[in-house]
């Protein structure tokens, strides 16, 4: 019981911090708010739409201008920009008004009709790879269509039946389906990726930034007498309300993503929550630890922002572990985020056991356990350092 009133009792004390010092509520509520707000309106429409698209049509044909129109009506291009020459379609592309520019040269009907294969060129910038990627991607099916329409009339005037046309034309046919994520949109895997991350960075500065505040204001002693010098009592009681506080905004997040805006999951609600928990604990772990083998206030928050932003480019979510240098590889698992995100991918998305990620949750319960190597570091930090702006 005593322990518990002395919990209690900083607890109080650290709510009246965060309820007078508003870099707490803003990094606490405001920013997460609009960092929710702004990924989910964002990505609204899942994949990014109406990519502006640049023509150069010197064939000017009835064939030529029926590629335009299908080219215009595909959901991802949008046909904006009609060019005389090549010239002017690069140079709009290099200014950025243009992701790509389709050439159909003089001729292309007629050598059409007269089966000599005429070519068409396309040419998009990778500057953007998502945009490039797409813009790409339409290029290459109007130019697939192109060929498969002449094709077809080709037979067909030969006689040929629907059947042999078709077998003839695409004699494979492909059955693809995209696991987890059907719809192909990016709000499903970047704002699960990144709200997340971000939340974690913050986590981990404000947790090296409360005690880092204690040893400015020299309010250490006091904070440490109220648990009557029990270090591990003084963190519990410290940290318990920033826990309560994250927990209640990212549950808030997930209830939004779940069950307002249906992001897909096979995984029930224990999975949610049993990350949830691992990710706050990991989160505030790693603070408290950048603080102990750094007591200082400037130097914990930047290794803290650091190593959470590279967490970012590290977890595998924007370019896959698998395809990084072994150094790299083996450098991932120093961040949590990265076995947030395995272990959502698994048990949250795609419902699998955590016994298959088991390796991934001892990883996030380590980074809740590393400050118990440093508690003694900051104990003594809060009775006999001085503070150094």
């Amino acid at each position: 019981m005593k322990y518990l009133r002395q919990i209690l009792d900083i607890a109080l004390r650290e709510l009246n911090i965060l309820r007078k010092n508003r870099i707490y509520g803003f990094c606490m509520i405001v920013f997460p708010v609009m960092l929710v707000l702004f990924f989910t309106t964002m990505l609204d429409d899942g994949i990014p739409q109406d990519l502006p698209i640049g023509v150069v049509d010197q064939d000017n044909s009835a064939t030529s201008r029926g590629l335009v129109r299908n080219l215009d009506a595909m959901q991802n291009s949008r046909v904006v920009y009609r060019f005389a020459n090549v010239t002017e379609a690069r140079n709009a592309m290099q200014e950025g008004r243009v992701y790509a520019y389709l050439y159909i040269p003089e001729g292309t009907a007629a050598k059409l009709m007269a089966g000599r294969q005429p070519k068409i060129s396309y040419y998009y910038t990778m500057t953007c790879m998502t945009a490039g990627s797409m813009a790409s991607k339409d290029l290459k099916t109007i130019g697939m269509l192109g060929s498969m329409a002449v094709g077809k009339a080709t037979l067909s005037a030969k006689g040929a039946t629907d059947g042999q046309i078709k077998a003839a034309l695409q004699p494979v046919t492909i059955d693809a389906h995209m696991i987890a994520n059907p719809e192909g949109s990016y709000n499903y895997s970047l704002t699960t990726v990144f709200v997340p991350g971000i939340l974690m960075l913050f986590m981990a500065l404000l947790s090296s930034y409360s005690l880092g505040m204690e040893m400015k204001f020299d309010t250490g002693k006091e904070w440490l007498a109220r648990a009557d010098g029990n270090i591990v009592v003084a963190i519990i009681g410290k940290y318990i309300v920033h826990a309560l506080v994250f927990l209640l905004v990212i549950f808030a997040f997930l209830y939004y993503i779940f069950d307002v805006l249906h992001f897909p999951r096979l995984g029930d609600t224990w999975s949610i929550v049993r990350l949830t928990l691992l990710q706050v604990a990991a989160s505030l772990g790693f603070g408290i630890f950048t603080f102990g083998i750094m007591p200082s206030l400037r130097m914990s928050m930047s290794i803290s922002s650091l190593w959470s932003v590279l967490g970012l480019s590290m977890c595998g979510s924007a370019f896959p572990i698998l395809g990084m240098d072994p150094p790299l590889q083996s450098m991932s698992w120093l961040f949590p985020l990265r076995h947030y995100w395995m272990i959502y991918q698994a048990t949250v998305l795609n419902g699998f056991p955590v016994i298959d990620v088991w390796f991934h949750l001892v990883a996030l319960v380590a980074f809740t356990l590393l400050p118990w190597f440093v508690l003694r570091k900051v104990k003594n930090a809060m009775l006999n350092y001085v503070y150094i702006p």
